[in-house]
C-alpha cells in the first residue's frame, strides 16, 4: 500500500464501562470495546485505507489496562508524509479526550511488525483491598479497581507456596474458562511469574481508615481465557484457608475445567493489564526509511 505506514500504539483504559478491549459487534450498541473507540478517533484522522486495531493483548469486560499495545497501518491523503509519532499520539488523545482511554505511546514499526504474535510476554497485576467488603469502605479512587474482601488478614506464607506451584510449564486446563476457542488452544502454558506482594492506593495518606493492599502479579509470553482471575481466585481462596495448598495442587494436576470450584473466580474490577514486552529487534526501523518529511496538522 503505497505511504502507508504501521504504527504500534501502546493505551491504557479504565474497563469499567467497557465490554472489554476488542470491538463490539454492531448489534449489541450500549456498551462498546476499547477497540471501537481507538478506531473511531482514527478514522477521524481522515485516512485512505480501511481503519482496523490488531490489539496484542484481549481483556474482558470490566478489566483496565495500564498498558496494552496494538499495532494499525495508516496512509493520508494525497500522497502526504505519514503522521510524526508526537503528532498521532497528540491527535489519538485529542479526540478520545471524554473517553477514559489514553494513547500513551507511538512507535512506527516496520511493515511486518504484529503486535499480537510478536510480544514476548504480557504482564498482570490484580489488586486485593482487605476488610472493606463493600464499595462505600473504598476511596472513590479504588472502589472499581479492586477485589474488597471481607477478610483483614491472609495467610500469605500459604499463598507463596501455592503460587510457586504455578510457576512453569504446565498443563493450565484446570484454570482456563470454557469459550469458542478452547478447541484451537493448547492449555499448556508456561508461566514465569506468581509474586504476591504487598500493594498501596495513593490516597492512603488523606483517606479516614488504613486499608491493607495486596497484589498478586503473573507474567507470562500468553494467557488462558480467564486464566489470570482464575489463578487469582485460587490463591486468595488459600490465603482464606478455604483451599489448602496439597488441594490447589490437585487442582493444577486435574487439567480439567470442570475441576475448577464454583464461586472461586475474582471479579474482572480488580484485573490491570500492567506490560506487554516485546524484543527490540523486532521494532527497530531502517533509519533511511523513517526519513521523511513531518507532518504537523493531523486535519489537513
Amino acid at each position: 500500500m503505497h505511504n502507508c505506514t504501521r504504527y504500534l500504539i501502546f493505551f491504557q483504559y479504565i474497563g469499567t464501562k467497557y465490554s472489554g478491549v476488542v470491538r463490539s459487534p454492531p448489534h449489541q450498541p450500549l456498551k462498546k470495546g476499547v477497540q471501537n473507540y481507538i478506531e473511531d478517533a482514527v478514522r477521524r484522522l481522515k485516512p485512505v485505507n480501511p481503519v482496523s486495531l490488531s490489539i496484542s493483548s484481549r481483556t474482558d469486560s470490566g478489566v483496565h489496562a495500564l498498558s496494552n499495545s496494538a499495532h494499525l497501518d495508516l496512509q493520508r491523503r494525497n500522497d502526504k508524509p505519514p503522521f510524526t509519532e508526537d503528532v498521532l499520539l497528540d491527535a489519538l488523545n485529542f479526540h478520545l479526550r471524554s473517553e477514559e482511554i489514553r494513547v500513551t505511546r507511538v512507535q512506527r514499526v516496520p511493515a511486518d511488525f504484529h503486535a499480537r504474535f510478536r510480544a514476548q510476554s504480557r504482564t498482570y497485576v490484580y489488586r486485593v483491598a482487605l476488610g472493606a467488603p463493600h464499595y462505600s469502605q473504598l476511596p472513590l479512587t479504588d472502589h472499581s479497581l479492586c477485589w474488597g474482601l471481607h477478610n483483614t488478614e491472609l495467610n500469605v506464607k500459604a499463598m507463596h507456596e501455592a503460587a510457586a506451584l504455578l510457576v512453569g510449564t504446565h498443563d493450565f486446563s484446570s484454570f482456563r474458562a470454557v469459550n469458542s476457542d478452547m478447541p484451537f488452544k493448547s492449555p499448556v502454558k508456561t508461566l514465569d511469574l506468581a509474586h504476591i506482594a504487598p500493594g498501596n492506593t495513593f490516597v492512603q495518606t488523606h483517606f479516614h481508615r488504613e486499608i491493607q493492599f495486596w497484589e498478586l502479579t503473573f507474567k507470562s509470553r500468553s494467557f488462558l481465557y480467564k486464566q489470570v482471575r482464575r489463578l487469582t481466585g485460587a490463591l486468595v481462596a488459600v490465603g482464606q484457608g478455604r483451599l489448602s495448598v496439597a488441594q490447589l495442587r490437585e487442582l493444577l494436576e486435574a487439567q480439567d475445567t470442570r475441576a475448577y470450584p464454583q464461586g472461586l473466580v475474582a471479579p474482572a474490577c480488580g484485573l490491570f493489564l500492567t506490560r506487554v514486552d516485546y524484543d527490540q529487534s523486532d521494532l527497530q526501523f531502517p533509519e533511511e526509511e523513517k526519513s521523511v518529511p513531518p507532518s504537523v496538522n493531523p486535519e489537513d
